[in-house]
C-alpha cells in the first residue's frame, strides 16, 4: 500500500488527509482484505506508515491487525520474497469511527484541557527548520515527543514500561485526553500505537496535524517549551 495513494485522499485538510472511508474499503476489497483477515503492516521508516495503515484498519474496527516491530529490516533476509502477489478481490464492509479524532476547530477550543503530543523531530518542534510547512513551531501548549524516541537502537518499540514513562514525563496522566499530532497526520499515528503498547487509552488523532494548523493562521509557539 502506498501511503499517498492508497492511504491518502487527494483532496482535504493537511498534506495526508484520510481518505473517504468508502474509498479506503475499496482498496482493502481490491488487495483481498476483509474484515476477518489478519493483517500485518511493516515499512522502512520505523513503522510510520505502518502505523498509518494499522490506524486506519482500527478505526474500522478491524481487530486483526498489527505492526512488524523492526520492519523490514527485522525480516530475515533468507526469506525474502520478490514474486509479485495477486490475491483475488472481496468486499469489505464495515462501520467507522472507532478510534478517536479531533479536527482543528475542536482542538483550538480545547487547548490546555487536552495533552496535545507533536510526533515531529525536536528541531521542528522548537521552529528552528520547516523544511515542508510555510510556518515553523508548534501548536501551543503542545509537548514535544518526537516518533523516534517510541524506538530503541534497534528500530524496535521501547518496552511498555519505557513507553509509559516516557509519556508520563511528557504530562500524560491517570484520565488525561490526549491528542497526537504530527506535519500531517502520519507520524501521529505511531505515537497512539506506542501509547497503547504501555497500556494508555488512545489518543485521540488530528489528521490534519500541522500541515492543516500552519495553513490556516492558527496560533503558533516557538522554542523549547510548550507555551500557553
Amino acid at each position: 500500500m502506498d501511503l499517498d495513494t492508497d492511504l491518502s485522499a487527494a483532496t482535504g485538510p493537511g498534506r495526508h488527509p484520510l481518505p473517504d472511508p468508502d474509498d479506503f474499503m475499496l482498496t482493502l476489497g481490491r488487495m483481498g482484505i476483509e474484515p476477518g483477515t489478519a493483517v500485518v503492516a511493516y515499512d522502512d521508516r520505523g513503522g510510520a506508515i505502518a502505523s498509518r495503515l494499522w490506524w486506519m484498519l482500527r478505526d474500522l474496527g478491524h481487530d486483526r491487525v498489527a505492526v512488524l516491530d523492526g520492519g523490514l529490516a527485522a525480516w530475515p533476509v533468507e526469506l525474502m520474497d520478490g514474486a509479485a502477489v495477486s490475491p483475488p478481490s472481496c468486499t469489505y464492509a464495515a462501520t467507522v469511527g472507532h478510534m478517536p479524532q479531533i479536527d482543528r476547530d475542536q482542538l483550538a477550543a480545547r487547548l490546555g484541557e487536552v495533552v496535545a503530543l507533536d510526533a515531529r523531530d525536536g528541531e521542528r518542534y522548537r521552529g528552528e527548520e520547516e523544511p515542508v510547512d510555510p510556518v515553523a513551531g508548534h501548536i501551543p501548549s503542545a509537548r514535544s515527543t518526537p516518533m523516534s524516541d517510541n524506538l530503541g537502537e534497534d528500530e524496535r518499540f521501547k518496552s511498555p514500561t519505557e513507553l509509559a514513562a516516557a509519556f508520563s514525563y511528557a504530562g500524560v496522566g491517570v484520565g488525561s485526553e490526549v491528542v497526537s499530532y504530527c506535519g500531517s497526520g502520519v507520524t501521529a499515528c505511531h505515537t497512539i500505537l506506542a501509547m497503547e503498547l504501555a497500556g494508555l487509552p488512545p489518543a485521540a488523532l488530528y489528521p490534519g496535524s500541522w500541515s492543516d494548523w500552519a495553513t490556516a493562521g492558527m496560533p503558533v509557539a516557538v522554542g523549547p517549551d510548550p507555551g500557553s
